[in-house]
């Protein structure tokens, strides 16, 4: 009887301690379903990128078929020349990705009477700053940086705290909007790099609006098609923050009610993240990876300096390869 009472003692005595959760663990939780939500959404981000690309190479075709048709090459050859003999006297040329199509229209006012108006869209081939976000928000994400963060104020400029300015500074580096003196110039950001994709030489000023390309309705439309499929790249990214960061709100505050990991567990196994005890214990795991002696020294022989995110990045990368070996 004492030996049963003292196996049953001992049993009880060797059961593993819950996982008591912090806000570190809580962070990690909270990664493994924000991914979780965002892959079952990102597809239709991919696709409006897609599209986009498909509707980018048929613009560059048809701008440069209006343009030429207005603005023949003889005739940019012609003022060139005139320009080398005669400097700015000769005629103005500018190599631009900016342009501006449109057809006559008549419209009717409020008191019934005709007048000639027309029909105009602006054509541009650089990016602005919410589409570049959208754009390149998986690269962005995977230097670890906060593509979202002009989302997460909805509009409420009152939002704005130190993390956003931080935030904003950081993806406006990245992407080329910012630059610091000390960069490294050879370097093509993605800003400069829209830019010199594409440019068409055009006889005027640099001021885009000057020039405005009389085209044909079917020719009109396409380019506001092609507007559109930039502003869906936009749409599916808010859409995308929108759905995720709903479920996000109410898992954050269900997480701060959890103590222990097992708790967490059960939710992840409901909704079908996947979640296990060494995603908790990876930083320990990861430091000592980023350190061992052969990174260590591949870093400092390349004289990187990498921020926490790619550390973590590269360390994984490490131990996924450790583990197939």
């Amino acid at each position: 009887m004492q030996k049963t009472i003292n196996k049953e003692s001992r049993g009880s005595m060797t059961k593993e301690k819950r996982m008591t959760l912090n806000a570190e663990k809580r962070k990690v939780i909270a990664d493994q379903f924000q991914s979780f939500y965002e892959d079952k959404v990102k597809d239709k981000l991919i696709q409006a990128k897609e599209q986009y690309d498909l509707m980018r190479e048929k613009a560059k075709e048809k701008i440069e078929q209006v343009v030429r048709f207005h603005q023949p090459q003889e005739d940019v050859d012609t003022i060139r020349k005139m320009i080398s003999k005669y400097n700015r006297a000769g005629g103005e040329l500018y190599e631009d990705n900016c342009f501006y199509v449109e057809r006559p229209i008549t419209k009717v006012d409020d008191e019934g009477r005709e007048y000639d108006a027309k029909d105009e869209v602006h054509v541009r081939f650089d990016m602005g700053r919410n589409f570049a976000r959208a754009y390149y928000r998986d690269e962005l994400k995977s230097k670890g940086l906060n593509p979202d963060f002009r989302l997460s104020i909805d509009n409420d400029y009152s939002k704005r705290n130190p993390k956003y300015y931080n935030d904003e500074s950081a993806v406006n580096q990245y992407l080329g909007f910012q630059n610091s003196s000390n960069e490294d110039q050879s370097i093509q950001k993605p800003v400069h790099k829209w830019v010199n994709d594409f440019k068409l030489w055009t006889i005027g000023s640099s001021y885009c609006h000057s020039r405005q390309f009389k085209v044909d309705e079917n020719t009109l439309n396409f380019f506001k098609m092609y507007n559109a499929s930039a502003d869906n790249v936009i749409k599916e990214h808010e859409q995308m923050y929108g759905y995720v960061e709903g479920k996000m709100k109410t898992l954050r505050l269900g997480l701060k009610s959890y103590r222990f990991f097992d708790q967490a567990k059960a939710l992840a196994d409901k909704v079908g993240v996947v979640l296990n005890e060494t995603m908790m214990n990876e930083s320990s795991s990861l430091a000592l990876s980023i350190y061992s002696p052969e990174n260590l020294a591949s870093l400092l022989e390349d004289k990187k300096v990498m921020t926490r995110e790619e550390k973590i990045a590269f360390a994984r990368q490490q131990l996924q390869q450790q583990s197939v070996n």
